[in-house]
């Protein structure tokens, strides 16, 4: 009895090794790709307006849902190791917003899908607001552990980026009609602001990371704020009275996801790894 206790203990582990995990987010990423690139042309209806298939829709919902949720019980893993080289909290931060993007975008698909109607302010909101909060805190907690050193053409990578990335959400915002109510405006702004602001700290992250193996993991969270950034600012660009979901650029959205349960992944083996050597060390 303990003997086949201990065997499925291990065939559970080997299944759920740190490379299986790694390669199935790819596996996630390149699917989700493939069928954004498939299925997302709309389809002239009954009433002669082009739209696309609700099934499609739903299928999108469950590939962006199933990423976050996914990546945040990776990082909720790194937050209950004692042995993770970050900080816990910094993990405990990223995890609440992976998990509240997870709750947003149910309740985003149940209206859209759902109840039919825009869902232009909804309960989602609040677990969308929470989420960049808590992504804002991790990353800058991540950022205030390491010594940030860069050298000056570092800063001006920096900078550039940073006005770039402002210049486009400002772009992106005066082409839309500015909404009437004034909860949606303040939304609206928050958004904006929040991903330039994000953009900023994955910049700063990339760089400060940059080289070793356990930069890996933040290489990582900083393509994933990237990915953020351009699925969100596609959205904005793309929303009208026509809006529906599931443009092409909308999968980043689902790679954002992808991205951060990858970083978690990498960060949890450089973690283990250490420790290994830090013991041979210590035997030796």
């Amino acid at each position: 009895m303990s003997s086949s206790y201990n065997n499925n203990s291990l065939s559970s582990k080997a299944i759920f090794s740190n490379r299986n995990i790694i390669l199935a987010g790819i596996a996630w990423a390149v699917a989700a790709l493939l069928y954004f690139l498939l299925f997302s042309a709309k389809i002239p209806g009954a009433n002669g307006v082009e739209s696309r298939a609700e099934w499609y829709v739903i299928g999108t919902n469950i590939f962006e849902a199933l990423a976050y949720l996914g990546a945040g019980i990776l990082c909720l893993r790194n937050w209950r190791s004692p042995q993770i080289v970050s900080s816990r909290n910094v993990w405990l931060a990223i995890a609440i917003g992976m998990l509240s993007y997870f709750l947003g975008g149910i309740f985003f698909g149940y209206t859209e899908i759902i109840l039919k109607e825009e869902p232009d302010v909804s309960i989602g909101d609040v677990f969308f607001v929470l989420t960049y909060i808590s992504l804002g805190v991790g990353m800058i907690l991540a950022v205030a552990s390491r010594r940030i050193n860069l050298e000056k053409w570092q800063w001006l990578i920096v900078s550039a980026i940073g006005v770039f990335g402002s210049l486009v959400a400002w772009w992106i915002s005066m082409q839309q009609t500015t909404p009437t109510e004034l909860l949606a405006a303040i939304l609206n702004w928050f958004y904006v602001v929040s991903d330039v602001v994000l953009l900023i700290i994955a910049t700063t992250l990339l760089l400060a990371f940059w080289g070793g193996r356990v930069a890996q993991s933040w290489r990582m969270i900083a393509a994933a704020a990237f990915s953020l950034y351009i699925a969100d600012m596609w959205f904005k660009f793309a929303q009208g009275p026509s809006y529906q979901s599931g443009d092409i650029l909308e999968v980043f959205w689902v790679f954002s996801g992808v991205l951060f349960g990858m970083g978690a992944v990498l960060e949890h083996d450089a973690s283990l790894s250490r420790t290994r050597r830090e013991r041979g060390r210590k035997r030796a």
